[in-house]
């Protein structure tokens, strides 16, 4: 009952979205069956629907967890967008500066050329650790001194961004390169495809071992969180600091280790963009993913499987909108917008929907 009442709201809040998103398709002009047909449609194609789709939602399975575990901790991580910055940065560099430069780089030379078995493994520890740090710093600045982690997250992502953008222009991006970007990594540091170990799966489509990575990291999460001691201290801190305080758990410490693996699982977005996908730093890559997280963390309900399941959500979205703003009369790409938009609205306002639970035994008058 306790899943079910967990699972209630924001499959209520998804469907309200989409019926509210309906009517404002058909007083646009467009019919909302067909509309929703391409939208969710695409997303199920064999092979690019899902690749592409669970592509989609990698990035925001590492950002949702990011934020989920800050909120589990009771505090608000607006800055992961800064974080996966930095950890992409950090990601590309190790791959400049540590394996066999790619034939088009003739601009960075490495220090050392390693093998891909350590110089892989060593450019994904280089994103956790970079992201880690700079969410790190916000939770010190909170820890030792009461500085607002909003504040400072939002100031650190604007720093971050700027830093960056500074370094690629200015330090690796290759003379004459008329895009923003930093030169290639080692073809060492590539991580492969799933298309190189799925029967039938095209290698062009870009979906790669991050995913896997992504499934992996729901895992640990929620081993961390529900199984450890460290987790349950951590969850103590956000549902009563004083009670854990009481209880002995340092709330400076739950603090500083919160923000500190929230911005580690924001940076293994750079795995995936860097390592699986682009295979350089490209100054603006993200869509939002560190904003976008916020979303998918409070629809998951700041659980590992919930996120996952709402990364999926709005990977699907963010697929089908193509394929909407191609096929419809007038209906725009821009409904996907409004729909995560209208999501959030209605998991916030949970409390509308909490009478009519009640009255049909679906929620006790606690709060879940």
């Amino acid at each position: 009952m306790k899943l079910l009442r967990e699972i209630l709201i924001p499959l209520i809040a998804v469907l309200a979205a989409f019926v509210v998103g309906g009517i404002v398709v058909w007083i646009i002009g467009d019919s909302p069956i067909q509309t929703y047909k391409l939208l969710i449609g695409s997303a199920f194609s064999w092979p690019d629907g899902i690749g592409y789709t669970l592509f989609n939602a990698t990035p925001l399975i590492f950002t949702g967890l990011a934020v989920a575990v800050a909120f589990r901790c009771g505090l608000l991580n607006i800055g992961a967008e800064g974080q996966l910055y930095v950890a992409a940065f950090a990601a590309a560099w190790v791959g400049m500066k540590f394996g066999a430069p790619d034939p088009l780089n003739t601009f960075v030379k490495p220090f050392v050329q390693l093998p891909m078995i350590v110089l892989l493994p060593l450019c994904c520890i280089a994103a956790i650790v970079a992201g880690a740090i700079w969410g790190g710093i916000p939770g010190v600045l909170k820890a030792r001194f009461g500085s607002h982690e909003v504040i400072n997250t939002i100031m650190l992502n604007f720093i971050a961004v700027a830093l960056l953008s500074y370094f690629t222009q200015y330090h690796y991006k290759i003379p004459g390169d008329p895009i923003m970007q930093t030169a290639p990594i080692s073809p060492s540091a590539h991580l492969p495809t799933l298309g190189k170990f799925i029967h039938g799966f095209p290698e062009r489509i870009p979906l790669n071992i991050a995913f896997i990575l992504a499934v992996l990291a729901c895992v640990l999460v929620y081993v961390f969180l529900w199984k450890t001691k460290w987790g349950y201290e951590l969850r103590a801190t956000g549902a009563n600091p004083s009670a854990a305080e009481y209880g002995g758990v340092s709330i400076r410490k739950q603090i500083v280790l919160a923000m500190s693996i929230s911005g580690g699982l924001a940076g293994m977005v750079g795995i995936n963009e860097v390592l699986g996908y682009r295979h350089v730093y490209y100054d603006g890559f993200s869509a939002n993913y560190g904003f976008v997280g916020i979303a998918v963390a409070l629809l998951g309900r700041n659980h590992p499987v919930g996120v996952f399941l709402a990364a999926i959500l709005f990977a699907i979205l963010l697929r089908g909108g193509i394929f909407v703003d191609a096929f419809t009369g007038h209906v725009s790409k821009d409904i996907v917008d409004m729909l995560q938009g209208i999501v959030i609205v209605f998991v916030a306002a949970e409390a509308m929907f909490r009478g009519p639970l009640k009255k049909f035994g679906l929620m006790k008058k606690a709060k879940i």
